[in-house]
């Protein structure tokens, strides 16, 4: 049987071959070889052997202290970040299948990219500079809202002096204060939960809170409520596009609070950017995105329940910066960046977009 230290230095290993490759993600499951995410297709590492039940509980045993197996052993799953010397971090969830454990690692780089560099529309920055009010940024999993949250935390960290507090399930990116005070909670780890911590913060002299997403009814009511008194808050959702993230919102509340929602909702909304990282035809991926900026007409729809005419107001309004997906998708066509195949299979409405190439 190996010892804990063996597990560690294959774990390095592992690691360190995740970092030259250009990996998102590691997984370690057990009879797999370890495998790696590239530019989002998944690479076994054949050098590597299959790994055993026990070599696959071994390596995740590795990252976590005694405290830490106690809760994987009794919850059978376990969210946590792991930072690796000074070279990343990552954020890892491991589980338990068939009896067995495995991980998934999701790379969190060390470097936080700015939005330019990111490739995502300059506009982003205009909402960080708001007082208050409400952004979010949705997609699917896997398609860089954490980057894009972390990047508009830095243009705020680096252009203004405020109080920002980031409330994450585990803490992913690392900020380095500049200009702002920059306090990083992790659920479990600092406070109970996300609406816990987000309740103290009326009392700490917040001015910035990112909540790392948006999981129940209590979060998104205190998250609404603190946008009214005078905080900007961003937050994540696992929605497809402004539209369904409005729907969302609005539908986790019983349907006596949901004409009070609306129209909070209404009043504090900045924007809504959605997000995907399409295949680069010179590699890699690059974002394509909608944006939807909340005005009078926007607003007018939200607190009437008519979410699904918000699409044709999007797509009505890019002069005043509104984006709509298929548009940005078209663009990147346009411009060479991506394939019509790859546009049609991100796209929502495949014949909208053939009309705009």
């Amino acid at each position: 049987m190996k010892h804990m230290n063996d597990y560690a230095k294959e774990l390095k290993e592992l690691i360190l071959t995740a970092i030259k490759e250009g990996a998102s993600d590691l997984h370690l499951t057990a009879g797999r070889h370890p495998t790696v995410r590239v530019f989002g297709t998944l690479v076994p590492l054949f050098k590597n052997p299959i790994l055993s039940a026990e070599d696959a509980e071994g390596l995740i045993l590795s990252m976590l202290n005694e405290k830490e197996r106690e809760i994987f052993k009794e919850q059978k799953e376990y969210d946590f970040s792991y930072s690796f010397e000074d070279k990343s971090r990552f954020r890892v969830n491991a589980f338990t299948q068939k009896g067995y454990s495995g991980a998934a690692l999701r790379l969190i780089p060390n470097k936080i990219k700015t939005v330019k560099e990111l490739n995502l529309p300059d506009i982003l920055n205009d909402f960080v500079q708001e007082e208050q009010g409400f952004f979010l940024v949705v997609g699917p999993i896997g398609h860089g809202k954490s980057t894009t949250l972390a990047a508009m935390i830095e243009t705020i960290n680096h252009t203004g002096a405020k109080h920002i507090m980031t409330i994450e399930d585990p803490i992913e990116y690392l900020f380095a204060q500049d200009k702002s005070i920059i306090d990083q909670r992790e659920v479990r780890t600092d406070t109970a939960d996300f609406k816990t911590a987000l309740r103290s913060m009326f009392r700490q002299d917040v001015n910035v809170a990112m909540i790392g997403e948006m999981r129940d009814i209590e979060t998104i009511s205190t998250a609404v409520t603190a946008a009214e008194t005078g905080h900007l808050i961003l937050s994540s959702l696992h929605t497809n596009n402004a539209a369904q993230t409005v729907d969302r919102i609005i539908d986790s509340f019983p349907s006596s609070q949901q004409n009070q929602i609306r129209i909070q909702l209404a009043s504090v909304l900045l924007g809504i950017f959605s997000q995907r990282l399409v295949p680069r035809i010179s590699g890699g991926r690059i974002p394509a995105y909608e944006l939807l900026i909340n005005t009078p007409a926007i607003r007018t729809l939200i607190r009437e329940g008519r979410a699904h005419e918000i699409n044709s107001v999007i797509e009505t309004n890019y002069e005043i910066g509104m984006v709509s997906l298929d548009r940005s998708l078209a663009a990147l066509v346009r411009d060479g960046e991506i394939t019509m195949k790859d546009a049609v299979s991100y796209s929502l409405n495949p014949k909208n977009l053939e009309a705009l190439i």
